[in-house]
């Protein structure tokens, strides 16, 4: 056996490997991208998607991703939900982005994404159907600046 055949070899059963051992992660993910930069009160992104286990707990979050000349410590979010069939109801969010005089989340380079639980804790969907979820900014600048994107990720507890 060559050693190009063996590396190959190594390789799938890596591949093998990893993708056996890895377990099925239920979530739903989408970000909405903030055109030039400028997040206007304007442009509220909508986000929906379908629960079929309402035994389940999920948590809930709000993804925002900013670059460093973003010029405040916090952003005030105006989250809106509906359950189907029912109307849209609103909270308003104080997100932190800032630990001291550090950035929260993850960065590389000049952008920092952070993901922010904006539930006290797991929450069920007690109804099946498809559930809608809007994210404005609620800010006193308009636009708000240096915003690239917003998204809402909802996670299944596993049991």
């Amino acid at each position: 056996m060559k050693i190009s055949d063996l590396k190959k070899a190594f390789f799938i059963s890596l591949l093998i490997a990893t993708f056996c051992s890895c377990g099925k992660i239920d979530l739903y993910e989408k970000q909405a991208q903030i055109p030039s930069q400028k997040w206007f009160y304007n442009n509220v992104p909508e986000f929906s998607f379908h629960i079929s286990d309402t035994a389940s707990l999920y948590n809930i979050y709000v993804v925002l991703m900013h670059t460093d000349l973003y010029g405040y410590n916090n952003i005030w979010l105006r989250v809106g939900s509906r359950a189907p069939e029912d109307s849209m109801s609103f909270q308003n969010l104080n997100i932190r982005l800032t630990e001291g005089a550090s950035w929260k989340g993850t960065g590389m380079d000049n952008i920092y994404e952070i993901r922010e639980l904006i539930s006290p804790g797991p929450v069920s969907f007690n109804k099946l159907g498809d559930y809608d979820f809007t994210i404005a900014q609620i800010m006193r600048e308009n636009p708000l600046n240096y915003i690239l994107n917003v998204g809402l990720r909802i996670e299944k507890i596993p049991n």
